[in-house]
């Protein structure tokens, strides 16, 4: 009997599993889509899956228009972010960010006889369409102030017009351009152009999980996650799964 009730008296001093809500944007692929039944999927999401389960949490995913993903997380709709969010100083003013869970550089893409250069000097006056509330949106801004830009809720829609011959080209992260859209049909006869463009004081030091300031210790959870992942394997056979190339470190 002493042995039953020691062991009921642990299970009431254990802590239970907390339940986290992941904001999630679910338009962005391959990092985060939704499939035709609803359901989100991709890399983002593969990752925040794996960094639950390592901290042995229970976690929904929430998807959530990009432009409205920061203020989600701080009326508390939801407890972190992970949405391939680039860590920036800016962004670090409002909320606190893991350590990076991947790393990737800008590019441009326009169709493939557009003959246009990615200096200020060759798209001045052309207009150039990109996610609003984005990285690119502030290196748009920041360094080529003679564009015509054209501002998108999701990178889809930016995708659309530029087959669409509304605007002259799109800047955004490289793989999700690469594989959300050079490599699928609605793609075809469009091709990046320019260099890659990696400022680290414009898209930042990689995508982290974002979360509130004074959730420091979920900070360093999933911190420690993203550690624990890579060394038993878990994030290369995740990454595997959409990429032929080492996405943690491609903008090293």
């Amino acid at each position: 009997m002493k042995r039953l009730l020691g062991a009921v008296a642990f299970c009431a001093l254990a802590s239970p599993a907390l339940a986290l809500d992941i904001c999630v944007e679910g338009a962005y692929p391959p990092f985060s889509e939704t499939s035709a039944d609803g359901s989100i999927v991709g890399f983002d999401i593969d990752v925040a899956n794996a960094l639950c389960a390592e901290i042995g949490e229970t976690c929904t995913m929430v998807k959530t228009d990009w432009d409205g993903i920061i203020p989600a997380l701080l009326e508390s709709k939801c407890d972190a972010i992970v949405a391939s969010m680039s860590i920036t100083p800016e962004r670090m003013e409002v909320i606190d960010f893991t350590a990076k869970y991947y790393q990737t550089p800008a590019m441009f893409v326009a169709a493939k006889d557009a003959g246009l250069t990615d200096t200020p000097e060759g798209l001045a006056g052309k207009y150039v369409g990109v996610q609003r509330g984005s990285v690119h949106h502030d290196f748009m801004e920041k360094m080529y102030p003679d564009v015509e830009l054209t501002l998108y809720a999701s990178q889809d829609e930016a995708y659309l017009d530029l087959t669409s011959g509304r605007v002259d080209a799109v800047v955004a992260d490289s793989i999700a351009v690469d594989l959300g859209f050079l490599k699928t049909p609605q793609g075809e006869g469009y091709a990046f152009f320019g260099e890659p463009h990696a400022d680290p004081a414009i898209h930042g030091m990689g995508a982290g999980i974002g979360v509130r300031k004074e959730d420091v210790e979920l900070r360093d959870k999933l911190t420690a996650a993203i550690d624990a992942i890579r060394a038993n394997g878990t994030y290369d056979t995740i990454a595997e799964k959409y990429f032929d190339f080492d996405v943690y470190g491609a903008a090293s």
